[in-house]
């Protein structure tokens, strides 16, 4: 956390930022055949011993994060996810079988969402309130979903890029409060930073792991001095440096395998370069009013 903004800058003068992780396996990867849901169980797990890796690391660095679970994963290794909570870390929704919420249609995407809600509750997780789509998938396509996550009591949101492919880059970039059919639901997009006359990914993926932590920190302090948070998010298989590989699309095999050598020591050094807190933390420290948008 980076305290004391610039004089007359805008925003407040601190801005508590997050850490995010997506607790899925390596092979929950969206429309590839050779890892579709029915080829789940024949695949081998890595995401115990992953996960356990990205714990370790988050004690060492005193981080508490939030971890957006797959209701597929909770169901399968329960103890993981009592051992998640035991250490003081928040549990959102990733759905249930890590599907795009563009693909499942209105009636789908709530019955997905209903099932890894009692995925979660059957495992011991409390109240779910807080939900990320698989792959950012909540988007212009897809704002229906919105109203949805709202109607079934969910008060954070975190699917929204403001990046091209995956999202729009005139999305906001700070949390907000988007306005639908069913209530209000506070929306906090992942971090990102302008660089090369492009909107860049720094705060996840493949932009996450290529860059030197000094870089990031510089980025995450100047985004606080603006009053914008920095929400940085991971993928336990991405601290593997060796995970098992198939043949993807070159798109797909870039962002799932590039830069995984080393990147666990790279996060290291960003997770104890600055302060990071659990998506609440964000939410609870949000300026009233804070902007507002319909999901229309």
């Amino acid at each position: 956390m980076i305290r004391g903004g610039s004089p007359g800058g805008p925003g407040p003068a601190h801005a508590e930022n997050a850490f995010t992780v997506d607790l899925e396996e390596w092979f929950h990867v969206c429309g590839v055949d050779a890892l579709a849901f029915d080829r789940w169980t024949e695949l081998p797990s890595r995401v115990e011993l992953t996960t356990n890796r990205m714990l370790d690391l988050l004690d060492a660095t005193g981080v508490r994060a939030t971890f957006f679970a797959v209701g597929w994963v909770a169901t399968r290794h329960p103890e993981l996810i009592g051992r998640i909570q035991q250490a003081g870390h928040d549990i959102g929704s990733h759905g249930d079988r890590h599907e795009r919420a563009y693909d499942l249609g209105p009636e789908r995407f709530a019955q997905d969402l209903a099932a890894s809600v009692a995925a979660l509750a059957a495992v011991g997780v409390g109240t779910v309130r807080a939900f990320r789509a698989p792959e950012w998938s909540i988007n212009d396509r897809s704002l229906w979903a919105l109203d949805v996550l709202a109607g079934e009591g969910f008060t954070l949101d975190a699917s929204m890029a403001p990046v091209k492919i995956v999202g729009d880059v005139r999305y906001p970039r700070a949390p907000y409060v988007r306005q639908t059919s069913t209530g209000p639901l506070r929306e906090v997009p992942p971090f990102v930073v302008d660089r090369f006359g492009q909107v860049m990914p720094l705060g996840w993926g493949w932009a996450l792991r290529m860059s030197a932590p000094a870089t990031v920190l510089a980025a995450i302090a100047k985004a606080n001095q603006a009053g914008r948070p920095a929400v940085l998010t991971v993928h336990p298989w991405e601290i593997d440096p060796h995970p098992p590989r198939v043949s993807l699309p070159l798109r797909l095999r870039f962002a799932h395998y590039f830069e995984l050598d080393g990147f666990r020591e790279r996060l290291r050094e960003m997770l104890r370069g600055t302060t990071f807190q659990a998506l609440d933390a964000v939410a609870a420290s949000l300026p009233s009013p804070v902007p507002s948008l319909s999901s229309s």
